[in-house]
């Protein structure tokens, strides 16, 4: 069946945390996101959310929202993203749903492919980054090779990667990101966090062997894409 991929759902069933005031497109936007859903999806599709799944701060809120993302159809494979607070143990994770998957360190199967990734950060050159981004962007890094490395042991020389944050910043500077998806010959990297004008600089399609696709949710209309048609 089909593989799609979507992000930056940022749910909050609590209601307290609108998302109209980043522009009227957003209004109502997480019903947009399950009748487009509905529309295509089917339970034996697999969906790859590239993070800021939720803006719960904490896993009793969070609840409300996975439970949400549960309800619809397909097998989900998620990372990480910048305002998921609520993410803890992924061993945990991995443990509360039959038809969720959170990568973080590991992969996950689709058909011949290995479903691999990480939440990211900013990469060197972009706008202030400071000793502490540097910090994270190793660990992140380390943890995309993990990943990566966990689906090579396994046996899998096909990769489909979702990382949250773009793996190549605004100046268009190559990273280690980059670097790494061309190492192991990643076909596809899934990423979102960009909205709005910031999208108008994503790097989209093919770069030196690896597709990129930008699948914020508002920059692809709320209408999670086709990544694969089938299998």
């Amino acid at each position: 069946m089909a593989l799609f991929a979507i992000s930056d759902l940022h749910l909050d069933m609590t209601g307290n945390k609108p998302m109209d005031v980043f522009g009227d497109n957003w209004i109502g936007h997480y019903k947009k996101i399950e009748s487009n859903w509905k529309k295509k999806i089917t339970c034996g599709d697999t969906v790859i959310i590239a993070g800021d799944i939720s803006w719960s701060m904490n896993m009793k809120n969070g609840f409300l929202d996975l439970d949400w993302v549960h309800n619809l159809p397909g097998e989900k494979i998620l990372v990480k993203g910048n305002h998921d607070y609520w993410w803890n143990s992924i061993t945990k994770l991995n443990s509360l749903y039959d038809d969720m998957n959170f990568i973080q360190n590991n992969f996950f199967s689709y058909g011949n492919y290995a479903l691999c990734g990480t939440r990211g950060w900013n990469c060197p050159g972009s706008e202030n980054f400071s000793s502490h981004d540097e910090k994270i962007y190793k660990r992140e890094l380390l943890r995309m090779r993990n990943s990566l490395d966990c689906a090579a042991r396994a046996g899998y020389d096909k990769f489909i990667v979702a990382i949250h944050y773009p793996p190549i910043g605004e100046k268009f500077m190559d990273s280690g990101f980059k670097d790494i998806f061309e190492e192991y010959s990643v076909e596809k990297v899934i990423y979102g966090h960009l909205h709005g004008e910031s999208s108008l600089k994503a790097v989209t399609g093919n770069l030196n062997g690896v597709e990129y696709l930008l699948t914020s949710s508002d920059y692809i209309n709320f209408d999670p894409e086709v990544i694969l048609p089938g299998r």
